[in-house]
C-alpha cells in the first residue's frame, strides 16, 4: 500500500511540475476577466496579462497599466457577467454583460489573443442592449449558456 501512495504522490509531483493541468486558454480568458470585472482582484493582471499588452479599443490604451483602474475605478453599480466563450488556438472569444458604465446596460464580444499563457492583445465590439421585447426576433442580445 506503501508503494501505491508513493506512486501516487510521484505521479501527482511530475504532471504538476510539467504542466500537464496547465489552464486552457478559455479558462485563463474567464478567470482573468471574472477577476477584473467581478472579484475586482488586481492580482489577476499579473498572472494572465501580459505586460505588453496590445489593446485594440480606441479609448483604452497599451499596456496593463490601465487594467489596474478598472479593479479601483469602475463605478459602484458596476456588473459584468460572461456568457458563451469559443477557443479557437491561440484565440478566446468572450460575449459579455455589461452594466452600470453607461445610461444602458452594453452587450459585448471581447476577443483575445494569447501566447504562452498569458493576454497579449485584446479587440471588442460593444453594442446597448436592446430589451427582447423591442427585437425584430423577440430574442435577447445576451444569454449565459452556464446558468
Amino acid at each position: 500500500m506503501n508503494i501505491l501512495k508513493s506512486a501516487i504522490v510521484a505521479v501527482s509531483l511530475v504532471t504538476s511540475a510539467t504542466g500537464v493541468f496547465a489552464q486552457s486558454n478559455k479558462e485563463i480568458v474567464l478567470d482573468g476577466m471574472t477577476g477584473l470585472f467581478v472579484r475586482k482582484d488586481p492580482s489577476v493582471i499579473a498572472k494572465y496579462w501580459d505586460p505588453g499588452y496590445v489593446q485594440h479599443n480606441p479609448l483604452v490604451p497599451n499596456g496593463t497599466e490601465v487594467l489596474k483602474g478598472f479593479t479601483t475605478n469602475l463605478p459602484p453599480n458596476f456588473v459584468y457577467e460572461p456568457g458563451m466563450i469559443v477557443e479557437d488556438g491561440d484565440y478566446v472569444m468572450l460575449h459579455g454583460h455589461y452594466a452600470g458604465i453607461g445610461p444602458k446596460p452594453m452587450v459585448g464580444v471581447d476577443i483575445f489573443r494569447l501566447k504562452g499563457g498569458k493576454i497579449v492583445e485584446h479587440w471588442d465590439v460593444l453594442q446597448e442592449e436592446v430589451p427582447a421585447d423591442k427585437t425584430a426576433s423577440g430574442n435577447p442580445m445576451f444569454t449565459n449558456p452556464q446558468k
